[in-house]
């Protein structure tokens, strides 16, 4: 196996995730060394570098082969449930080092990419509920097992470390129902919606003041100065695309989406333009229909706009070329998604 190329313009995550599943494997005697090391094109000795970063497809597809190797189609819900102190990233060491969960949260968003670049994370807060939001840049960097580990880590950690009380109030989950869709409900506490086209997980504001029992301040500062480096070095290297995407959302409202008249805001050739976001992994097209999706997904369950409001502020030429775009999405009419939406709200 030759050592890992990196790869740049390509998202990456933190070896630490795929050496954490590496980890679960071999601990129930499944580890298939050839067969994870032709998967992710790693040797795994290198996953012990604690600076390396592994393209997100990579990860990937280790995890559809240990869905192979353990026959276990929920194996993301249960590697996400293993509390393992020793193996946690430099992420996971500021999150429980920090004063509060509503600290810990805060630096678990700005510091997300660091775990995951395929995917936006994103917060908010009404006077009720704390509300996060798991959106992939692309719809191929959405991987079901990933996002099942993910958001078991999240809650499965936090009462660990915080406060064993802790429950969802509401779920909705991106990937259609599984057939072990009984086992979220078990886990997180609260109702859980599939299909939804996002994922978002919601619980009681009132948590954000719990304190963090075992914080180290000292830990804290070491850390958090680390992950900063790394953090600047990483947004340098991704932020035309995030550049672009601010500007597409400005322009949408208001005119036609046109890719030479963002290239001259950007002062710069069509060509070029489309050269920069390819470096990045990322393409115009790719770069305006993520902008309309995660538009449609707001004003939709916000409830603020009619549809055929909606469609017109998206750049839709009539409200049923916005709901096959809706439905391509998120398998569901927006009427349905709002409907189920308020649901989960009331």
């Amino acid at each position: 196996m030759q050592p890992q190329t990196k790869h740049p313009e390509l998202p990456q995550v933190a070896a630490s995730s795929t050496l954490a599943l590496v980890h679960y494997l071999e601990t129930r005697g499944l580890l298939d060394r050839a067969r994870v090391e032709q998967a992710t094109g790693l040797a795994l000795e290198t996953l012990k570098d604690p600076d390396l970063r592994v393209p997100a497809s990579a990860h990937y597809r280790l995890w559809e082969l240990a869905e192979q190797l353990t026959a276990d189609p929920g194996v993301g819900l249960h590697a996400g449930q293993v509390i393992d102190p020793e193996r946690m990233g430099l992420v996971g060491h500021v999150f429980f080092n920090c004063d509060t969960l509503g600290e810990a949260v805060v630096q678990y968003v700005r510091l997300h990419r660091l775990i995951n670049e395929s995917v936006t994370l994103s917060f908010e807060q009404t006077p009720d509920q704390a509300i996060l939001t798991w959106q992939p840049d692309h719809p191929d960097h959405y991987c079901r097992q990933d996002m099942d580990r993910t958001l078991a880590a999240a809650l499965c950690r936090t009462r660990h470390f915080i406060h064993r009380g802790i429950e969802a109030d509401w779920l909705e989950i991106a990937h259609p129902e599984p057939a072990y869709a009984d086992e979220y409900r078990k886990l997180f506490g609260g109702t859980v919606h599939f299909g939804c086209g996002i994922t978002r997980m919601a619980f009681d504001s009132k948590h954000l003041g719990h304190p963090i029992p075992h914080r180290n301040p000292y830990v804290y500062s070491a850390v958090l100065k680390q992950v900063n480096a790394v953090m600047a070095r990483l947004q340098t290297r991704r932020s035309f695309s995030r550049k672009v995407r601010r500007l597409i959302s400005r322009q949408m409202a208001t005119d036609r989406i046109d890719a030479d008249t963002l290239a001259r805001q950007c002062h710069m050739s069509r060509q070029t333009l489309y050269r920069k976001l390819k470096k990045e992994g990322m393409s115009f097209h790719d770069l305006v229909e993520q902008v309309r999706k995660d538009k449609a997904l707001r004003y939709v369950a916000d409830d603020q706009y009619a549809l055929g409001e909606i469609a017109f502020l998206l750049g839709f030429s009539e409200l049923s070329a916005f709901s096959r775009a809706f439905k391509r999405w998120t398998g569901v009419a927006p009427a349905q998604f709002r409907a189920s939406h308020q649901g989960l709200e009331s």
